[in-house]
């Protein structure tokens, strides 16, 4: 893969991937040494995690932060991203930034629409200016970099956390609020979501069958902070042009602050848009050019 198309890639994605996001087979993102918790209760640690995401939920919305860091060959790409959640009906807007690219990204009902600057708009038509693209049509797409991801959906995982083996690393501040930091290995299957064939592809890219998931809760038992690291390898018929870029390791964290602020995410003007999934689907599924 050139360099220009791994970081453009990634740019857009923010979270590396619709088909693998949040998934980690190592642990960065620990707690400093000395702060662990020792001695602490795991079932109350348990019980806490277990309840976060309904906790969370309860909130209704909230201002969210997502920062994002993925390596392969030797190369580095960031991405920053601010905006709002509706954490009870999944829909968000948000503004990515990345390598001083800008793109504002919506999601309504399962639909994500992408308005890249006007430099990246040469497959819309004229006179568009929003991509509209269907993750669930993507399904097929044999790809590691779907261009498609939902910023918000770590904050899913959570949902199945308390499943897995739970640790309280320690007491720490995210943002001016007093949190606890929980550590927990989350099965794979769980984060695919039921989703057999996903778990599958998953394990085989992670190269295990758990991943470390960190979680701050403040002291009503919110998620303030999540952080998730992964390694992927590429799927068996993926075609990589260089073996130094078969994996792509990648630390995403979000945030959510300001609880119970104003959200009103719409759909873009249909007359602005343009339905790109089945383009975006092709292209996918066609071997990458080095």
């Amino acid at each position: 893969m050139s360099r220009t198309r791994w970081g453009s890639a990634v740019a857009v994605v923010v979270l590396v991937s619709g088909t693998a996001a949040g998934c980690g087979g190592s642990d960065e993102g620990a707690a400093p040494a000395g702060r662990s918790a020792s001695g602490s209760d795991p079932a109350d640690a348990t019980r806490a995690v277990r309840s976060a995401y309904d906790r969370t939920v309860a909130a209704d919305t909230a201002k969210l932060t997502v920062s994002s860091k993925a390596v392969a060959g030797g190369q580095s790409v960031t991405a920053q991203g601010r905006g709002t959640v509706d954490l009870a009906q999944g829909d968000s807007e948000v503004t990515l930034t990345s390598q001083g690219t800008r793109l504002e990204q919506r999601l309504v009902d399962g639909i994500v629409y992408q308005k890249p600057p006007a430099s990246q708009r040469g497959p819309l038509p004229e006179g568009r200016t929003w991509m509209k693209i269907d993750p669930a049509r993507l399904q097929g797409s044999k790809t590691q970099n779907t261009q498609v991801s939902d910023p918000v959906e770590p904050f899913g995982y959570v949902k199945g956390a308390g499943s897995g083996k739970v640790a309280k690393v320690g007491t720490e501040t995210v943002n001016g609020t007093r949190t606890t930091h929980y550590r927990v290995d989350v099965e794979v299957s769980a984060l695919a979501r039921g989703d057999q064939a996903r778990a599958q592809a998953l394990r085989k890219q992670l190269g295990t069958s758990s991943v470390p998931l960190h979680l701050w809760l403040d002291d009503q038992g919110r998620l303030r902070q999540e952080t998730v690291t992964l390694t992927l390898r590429p799927l068996r018929d993926s075609t990589p042009t260089d073996r130094a870029e078969t994996r792509v390791t990648s630390t995403t964290t979000l945030r959510f602050d300001d609880f119970g602020t104003k959200v009103d995410v719409a759909p873009p003007p249909a007359g602005q848009t343009a339905d790109m999934t089945d383009k975006l689907a092709k292209a996918t599924r066609s071997p990458q050019a080095g």
